[in-house]
């Protein structure tokens, strides 16, 4: 696997996200490609990353991927592009939805362009599971993206780009995800806020996702989304091991941590979904992800979509978090400590305490 990036010049988009950062790290530290270019929006972070690797082959620049003639620029002698540039608070895009469109539906199509401009071999998008059945406007423009990186595939008359999408759920540890909120208000004494106890979620390690993200550029024919197969949790499992691991940290007795149920936010699931129903007629199911086949054929090419390990050439139920088994207590602690999700953050890095609902509550 490790010998496919060799001699191979990357570009990640979106490169001081939480995935495009660690993809960074991984394909220069543990893939050693010749050359990484990242690109990204934000000034400060840019530098700092650039400080990071310095000794690396690695060139970081400020660019914005609604700039398609940039993108087109620095895709020259490009052959892989990892797209993870995008914006993903749901209250934020929900709020200013053509700012959404603009980066997330349009910057899309930008990186589809440049990329066919530039004769790049492979073009990977990381989407999300909020593009499955979507109820908000950042699942709606993930889905859009996932349709253009199909439609790009399907529409090629030529040997261009393969395009292909990823697919995962919750990354835990990522920036806006829940355990650093609950890290804080067990510091602080709680209470804990659960929105439902019975609610369930996908889980995986920055490291896990970044992997996996590395390995469908590999598996890639052409117009799949690859779907990430992830343990499942109990958000209340969640909040309760990291009450008895945390409070003796901070002092604290774990039973003196109350846990008080706030209600869901609007829109927001019991369970997450990661395959609909109309995906399962055309999945393959791989070792560690389903392969979801386009729903039209290629316009100008037949492609076979042989893997080498196919587990069954059938999904027989729904992929989704209240279909699965959920990891116990001690595997979810085991988990956590594996994945050094339970580190504190540096104290001078704001650190939420509350639930931001978007409609100036907070809870």
């Amino acid at each position: 696997m490790k010998g496919f990036f060799e001699g191979k010049c990357v570009l990640v988009t979106g490169s001081c996200g939480t995935i495009g950062r660690e993809l960074v790290r991984q394909l220069l530290m543990d893939y050693k490609v010749n050359e990484l270019i990242g690109i990204d929006n934000n000034e400060s972070e840019i530098f700092f990353e650039e400080q990071r690797f310095l000794g690396y082959p690695a060139h970081f620049f400020l660019a914005d991927v609604r700039d398609r003639h940039k993108l087109a620029r620095k895709m020259r002698g490009v052959d892989i592009v990892f797209h993870t540039a995008a914006f993903k608070h749901v209250v934020l895009c929900e709020r200013s939805p053509f700012e959404a469109v603009q980066t997330n539906i349009l910057g899309i199509q930008n990186v589809v362009e440049a990329a066919a401009e530039a004769k790049v071999e492979r073009v990977i998008f990381t989407s999300s599971d909020k593009a499955v059945n979507p109820t908000n406007v950042m699942g709606t423009s993930k889905l859009m993206g996932e349709r253009l990186m199909t439609a790009a595939n399907s529409n090629k008359r030529d040997s261009g780009p393969v395009f292909a999408s990823t697919r995962f759920g919750n990354v835990l540890g990522s920036r806006g995800s829940v355990i650093p909120i609950f890290r804080e208000q067990i510091r602080k004494g709680g209470p804990v806020t659960l929105t439902s106890p019975e609610m369930t979620r996908f889980i995986m390690s920055i490291e896990q996702a970044v992997q996996l993200v590395v390995d469908s550029a590999h598996l890639a024919q052409g117009g799949e989304v690859f779907v990430t197969k992830m343990p499942v949790i109990r958000i209340k499992d969640l909040a309760q091991v990291m009450i008895q691991e945390l409070a003796p940290k901070y002092g604290i007795v774990p039973e003196a941590i109350e846990v008080e149920i706030v209600g869901s936010k609007p829109g927001e699931k019991q369970y997450e979904e990661l395959m609909t129903l109309e995906e399962m007629t055309r999945a393959l199911e791989l070792p560690r992800y389903f392969a979801v086949r386009p729903a039209f054929s290629s316009l100008y090419g037949d492609i076979q979509y042989q893997y080498s390990d196919v587990v069954s050439n059938r999904v027989e139920k729904p992929y989704h978090s209240g279909n699965e088994t959920p990891l116990d207590k001690e595997k979810l602690q085991r988990f956590l400590y594996e994945n050094e999700l339970l580190e504190g953050e540096p104290e001078e890095t704001f650190q939420p305490d509350q639930r931001y609902w978007g409609d100036e509550k907070a809870r």
